[in-house]
């Protein structure tokens, strides 16, 4: 382990986030939104089970109601891999062109709109763009579509983010693409539209949250890294002042509502609080950056072999994206602790202002996600989902791909320190 002591440190931050509208019944303005951007033929992206409950058929038809010319695909893949957004990408190609277009989802279907926005306007192939050492990390040179977003679970705040997640069948791993250009031009939230989550998808999304809130606010601090030119910067910059306050105001909704909205999912007013708490958290990590339990999510997602999460229609083995996360998070901020012990203290109090402070303070936020793991049923670890010990070295190799993550951990991570923090989450409880 070692601390970050730069040369010459990085003196500027960089901030940046989407045009926000939030509320109940902010999809009915969906048509005055796309109006504002002259937008007079769109393609609406979304999934099988989203397109199921009626939603995107309603905004679709509201659309075609105001005069805009409205395409849409369904078939976006939960948890996408390479093969599911070149599909998207294909069919996109063949019906276009567009002038924007709107993702109707969860992070899956946001994603794929992503990568389908960043493909129908620059020339290439999916995995020109795809994060090294896994693709070759190409920038877009074309300016792309008016992207709106309209979530419809509370987790993975892709809607706020600049990052298309994906898995490379090929590879057995889960990666991504990074640009500033993949962030949404508008995020409608309308709590409403979360209303059919189930409660095992609600759990997992919300735990989603909850890292995303947890890894941004003890990332690096973007002072302890070099000083960077203006063409070097990238999107996750580090620990800042303003990304830490939306990461609080997330912990502090998710520590009185994410209870309660597993349990009640027809809690309208929790469901707001959790959409709000999702909203703030992906403008913080957004920015911030995510660290090593978003590192060790994406090999436990990309090899699990025969796991199916309650809640979730899917024909395919999967470990939902934020259960992922969530499932070494324990062990990981029990790791990152020294670098920043008021942090991971403050944290566990705003996520659990009543419970008691252990001997070792060390093991305060682990516990502390712990409890609320087991409480909105979450596997007591990543034993749970079906791997064990002789799995460690392959998840290890699976993780160290992720130095786009890794970089922005507060402390320096080996190999060994992977492998000590999988073994220490088999089992939680």
């Amino acid at each position: 382990m070692s601390t970050f002591h730069p040369e010459h440190p990085e003196t500027v931050f960089t901030y940046g986030a989407p045009g926000l509208k939030f509320g109940v019944g902010a999809r009915h303005e969906l048509s005055h939104d796309l109006a504002q951007l002259e937008a007079r033929r769109v393609l609406v992206v979304t999934d099988p089970g989203v397109a199921a409950t009626g939603g995107p058929g309603e905004i679709a038809d509201s659309l075609r109601a105001a005069g805009i010319d409205t395409v849409v695909f369904d078939r976006s893949r939960v948890e996408p891999t390479d093969a599911s957004l070149i599909e998207a990408i294909d069919f996109a190609r063949a019906e276009g062109p567009f002038d924007a277009i709107v993702a109707v989802g969860g992070g899956s279907s946001i994603d794929t709109a992503k990568a389908v926005n960043l493909l129908v306007t620059n020339e290439g192939e999916l995995m020109d763009y795809v994060n090294a050492p896994v693709g070759r990390a190409r920038a877009p040179r074309n300016v792309l579509l008016p992207l709106i977003a309209v979530p419809t679970t509370t987790g993975t705040g892709s809607e706020s983010t600049t990052i298309c997640v994906l898995d490379v069948l090929s590879q057995h791993v889960k990666t991504g693409i990074s640009h500033p250009r993949l962030r949404p031009t508008l995020a409608v939230v309308d709590p409403e539209l979360t209303m059919s989550q189930p409660a095992g998808v609600t759990a997992a999304s919300g735990l989603d949250i909850l890292c995303h809130a947890l890894e941004s606010y003890t990332a690096r601090p973007f002072q302890s890294y070099e000083h960077k030119t203006a063409e070097q910067r990238v999107p996750y910059c580090g620990s800042n002042p303003i990304a830490d306050m939306w990461s609080e105001k997330a912990l502090s909704l998710m520590s009185s509502a994410f209870r309660t909205v597993v349990r009640n999912g027809d809690d309208l007013a929790a469901r707001t609080e959790v959409a709000m708490a999702a909203t703030f958290a992906g403008l913080g990590f957004g920015n911030a950056g995510v660290h090593i339990p978003h590192a060790n999510a994406y090999p436990i997602a990309g090899q699990v072999r025969d796991f199916r999460p309650e809640g979730y229609d899917v024909d395919h083995a999967m470990v939902p994206h934020g259960m992922a996360v969530s499932l070494t998070a324990p062990a990981a901020f029990r790791f990152t602790f020294e670098a920043s012990p008021d942090r991971h203290v403050r944290a566990a109090e705003l996520l659990a202002p009543h419970a008691e402070r252990p001997d070792d303070a060390a093991e305060f936020l682990p516990q502390v996600l712990a409890a609320i793991m087991r409480d909105v049923g979450i596997p007591a670890g990543i034993g749970a989902v079906g791997f064990a010990e002789g799995d460690i070295d392959e998840l290890v190799e699976g993780t160290m791909k992720q130095q786009r993550l890794l970089a922005t951990a507060p402390l320096e991570v080996t190999e060994d320190d992977l492998s000590t923090i999988l073994a220490e989450s088999i089992e939680f409880w």
